[in-house]
């Protein structure tokens, strides 16, 4: 039976598809939530159902935390690893909702049908793209396209803070020649793409003390000195006048595009003038050397994302305080060192500390970048099979964020990962509202089923 027969098949079963997306979708497996400990137990056994009921051998597995699902199928031809995840993000504030977030439906609204609720985005509709490509072929050609491995995490949303004791544990079941993620999206909401370049994230809290308590800013203004002036002049000396992060040696290890990514990043005619005019901003604030594109994928970035001291209430106060507080996050690329950025920021803070002044410290992370070897006949199979079924020719790209089980594939499994994902920008996952468009799950399945055909 021929590829075509698959992909009628998917078009043709399409309703009942979306309708067990639906089911999914109605277990509100908030991972954060220890309320919702059972309801993520209830997803878990959802998947293990659907899977086995497709003839996979699947199972739950317990960790500390939330289940992992595993299943394998397939005796010969490559070994393929995929990861998805089934626990989904808080629905709060919830008055924002038009609607119950674990009621999703089918909306018709101006740029076409889309699948409403909670999780239908990340990750069960994604996840659910690569099940009923697999479903279809599984009913057209009777048995499987090579050996597949199944591992869906169910404490995504909640940091993994079991998945690299689990990989460990279970690292010679789960390693494969490839891992297939699927958790990003369309770029521009319409060039289908192969995520290579993930950022790294090092995150940093730090709090500087000047007097014993808060003082009285008439009477100790001027001769005491004030913790957020200090920690105002260290956050502004972070960054020089073209935009340069000048903690020293932070640019140790960051490479320089190659000349045939360049070229095909500027291929893709980024229009970063409307996505910033998107958000009412119009001009781009980092490296004043570097193009958008690369400011948000292949630069590393160094930015405030909390300030705090004083009084911050109703009305005034002539405070002077006595601590001031700043959460700063780090995203990293190439092979930057996040231990070493954070050895060397926080000696940059104490270098700048005047008399009477202390700082103290507490880290929320430390995780390197992640690049994949897209050298491998894998990958380029995968770009034409993407070309082929959005009619759009498919981009190797890099994203902004830090998706960290990728680099627990290269660095605990030893296999490269492959995100694809059909998610657009205005999916509006982790807010309220979120929702999938109807046309993403659709041409996500038959994308699948594309590339389990090129890769095998």
């Amino acid at each position: 039976m021929s590829l075509d027969a698959v992909l009628a098949r998917i078009d043709d079963d399409l309703p009942a598809a979306t309708d067990r997306l639906l089911d999914l979708l109605r277990i509100p497996s908030i991972s954060t939530d220890p309320a919702f400990k059972a309801d993520c137990d209830s997803a878990a056994d959802w998947l293990v159902a659907d899977l086995s009921a497709m003839g996979i051998d699947a199972s739950k597995r317990p960790t500390p935390g939330h289940p992992m699902v595993v299943g394998h199928l397939g005796d010969s031809g490559p070994h393929l690893l995929f990861y998805g995840h089934y626990d989904v993000q808080p629905v709060d504030p919830l008055d924002l909702w038009d609607r119950d977030p674990f009621d999703p439906e089918i909306q018709d609204t101006p740029k076409g049908r889309v699948i409403r609720g909670r999780g239908s985005s990340d990750d069960k509709g994604q996840l659910m793209t690569f099940v009923e490509a697999l479903r279809a072929w599984k009913a057209v050609k009777g048995g499987w396209p090579c050996r597949i491995t199944f591992f869906l995490e169910g404490e995504e949303e909640s940091g993994s803070p079991s998945l690299v004791p689990f990989m460990k544990d279970n690292a010679e079941e789960l390693k494969a020649d490839i891992a297939l993620i699927c958790d990003t999206g369309l770029f521009e909401s319409r060039t289908p793409a192969i995520v290579t370049m993930l950022r790294g994230l090092l995150g940093e809290e730090l709090t500087i003390t000047g007097p014993s308590l808060d003082l009285h800013s008439g009477m100790y203004g001027g001769i005491a000195m004030n913790p957020i002036r200090v920690l105002s002049r260290i956050i502004a000396s972070l960054h020089d006048d073209t935009g340069r992060i000048t903690i020293p040696g932070f640019y140790d290890g960051v490479p320089e595009l190659s000349d045939e990514l360049e070229a095909q990043w500027q291929g893709l005619a980024f229009d970063h003038q409307q996505f910033l005019e998107d958000v009412d901003l119009s001009h781009p604030a980092g490296e004043q050397d570097r193009t958008p594109l690369e400011m948000i994928w292949s630069r590393p970035t160094c930015e405030v994302n909390g300030i705090w001291g004083g009084y911050t209430g109703h009305g005034f106060k002539t405070v002077l305080p006595s601590k001031a507080h700043a959460k700063i996050s780090f995203r990293l690329v190439g092979t930057q060192d996040p231990l070493a950025i954070r050895e060397n920021f926080r000696q940059m803070v104490q270098d700048a500390l005047p008399p009477d002044c202390e700082v103290s410290f507490d880290g929320h992370g430390a995780g390197p970048a992640s690049c994949a070897d897209t050298s491998g006949a894998m990958f380029e199979a995968a770009r034409k099979a993407l070309t082929d079924e959005w009619r759009t020719p498919a981009a190797y790209i890099g994203c902004g964020g830090s998706i960290p089980i990728a680099g627990h594939f290269q660095n605990i499994l030893g296999m490269e990962p492959m995100l694809v994902g059909f998610g657009k920008d205005d999916d509006a996952i982790h807010s309220p509202n979120e929702k999938y468009d109807l046309d993403s799950f659709h041409k996500g399945i038959r994308s699948w089923a594309r590339i389990l055909d090129a890769l095998t």
